[in-house]
């Protein structure tokens, strides 16, 4: 698919991330004005509260802009999504009759302040990276044993605090918890010291279920995408996942993207999952390109101090899509909620700058990284700001998230201590 031409002339730049292809979804502010619902076009916003109340966006009996959210669309389903996509279209389309309504809708995308884009019901992060789970494996179990018996059979995860969940922008405070090292007899309240990023992408559930769906099924439920951090304590979780997965680790924080991309937009991008050593059953079995071709990219950046790109890979090298993971998900029973938030689990590469988590690109602290300024990292310093970018390139065109960022703040004085 070609650039569709917008009038709004920045969306036609093929190296701006929000062309009429694209038209994510968002949570804005200006000085002045409470959160409201925005359209990403170009280097603007479409205040899709105004544009409902002026009756330019007018698809159910129902407001569905009163709210700071997008939930209320999403529970629309399917049909009223792409309704909504065409009338955009239409709208900010070049030669677009309505233009003179629509352009005092548009608000300059640097005077916004972005918030959550919507409310998380419920959060489940994957462990599904193939690269990712083989290095991690190699290092606490060695080569041999790198993946568990169970991993090339079924997308495991663990359910997370949706009320960690924070877009883009948000600081992050260093956690304090329970570390203990070889050498010791007993654990130690401390601030972890192995704090670490983890480059996912998260799909969002638009459509509720209550029983087991198929993949195809799960696929159509899918509202759209985000970048996720998923910021992890590598001390703390080495502790406590003994025997039981993930707790307090991975309850800090998980950072989002202002945007969700939606799955129409990333639909010229669809591309197969992996080769396959074993077949998979048939409640997760492939219905066709599951996956998309988004380039991958994480920058770091000291206090003061410009950002070096530590590492690139692609959505593409994931062993699991989102579809089959939403699909397993419910096989027990397990309802699934409108915004409901998957993260796909750290996608990482073959390569060693293709890894997504400084417990790979380090090696578990033995291969200190060296930043563009000189320093070294193992994992991250207070300070240091971490940023997640995506982008699908099309045919003078890219499909962008916007940056999902993050700076470490250090961590509070002993809590316990008063």
């Amino acid at each position: 698919m070609p650039l569709l031409k917008s009038w709004v002339s920045s969306a036609n730049d093929p190296a701006n991330p929000f062309p009429l292809n694209n038209l994510p979804y968002g949570v804005f502010a200006t000085q002045g004005t409470a959160p409201r619902c925005g359209v990403a076009i170009g280097d603007m916003i479409l205040d899709m509260q105004s544009a409902e109340e002026n009756r330019l966006i007018d698809l159910t009996d129902a407001a569905l802009f009163e709210l700071p959210f997008w939930n209320d669309l999403m529970e629309e389903g399917p049909a009223v999504w792409a309704a909504l996509r065409k009338r955009l279209t239409a709208l900010l389309a070049e030669g677009a009759p309505e233009r003179d309504k629509v352009a005092p809708l548009l608000v300059p995308m640097d005077r916004a302040e972005m918030h959550m884009p919507l409310m998380v019901s419920e959060y489940t992060d994957f462990y599904a990276g193939r690269h990712h789970a083989t290095n991690v494996g190699t290092m606490f179990r060695g080569a041999e044993n790198a993946l568990p018996p169970n991993w090339l059979h079924i997308p495991i995860g663990y359910n997370g605090r949706a009320s960690s969940v924070v877009v883009s922008g948000t600081d992050i405070r260093r956690p304090w918890g329970q570390l203990k090292s070889p050498d010791q007899d007993k654990p130690a309240f401390l601030p972890c010291r192995r704090f670490d990023l983890e480059l996912e992408i998260g799909a969002i559930v638009g459509v509720a279920s209550d029983g087991p769906i198929t993949v195809q099924e799960a696929d159509n439920n899918i509202f759209g995408y985000v970048l996720l951090n998923d910021w992890s304590a590598r001390d703390i979780q080495a502790w406590e996942y003994q025997p039981l997965g993930p707790f307090q680790a991975k309850a800090t924080a998980t950072s989002i993207s202002p945007w969700i991309v939606t799955r129409a937009a990333l639909e010229p991008f669809r591309t197969d999952t992996p080769a396959r050593e074993f077949e998979l059953l048939d409640h997760l079995k492939d219905c066709g390109p599951m996956l998309y071709d988004v380039d991958l990219s994480v920058t770091l950046a000291p206090e003061g101090k410009a950002e070096t790109t530590i590492a690139r890979t692609n959505y593409k090298e994931m062993y699991y899509s989102s579809a089959q993971q939403l699909a397993h998900h419910t096989t027990s029973g397990c309802p699934m909620n409108v915004g409901d938030l998957l993260g796909s689990g750290t996608i990482s590469g073959p390569g060693k700058s293709q890894r997504g988590s400084l417990l790979e690109l380090s090696w578990g602290g033995k291969e200190p990284l060296t930043l563009d300024s000189g320093e070294t990292r193992t994992f991250l310093e207070d300070g240091d700001t971490l940023s997640l970018h995506g982008a699908a390139q099309g045919d003078g065109y890219t499909i962008g998230f916007g940056a999902c960022t993050g700076t470490v703040l250090p961590a509070l004085d002993d809590p316990y201590s008063r």
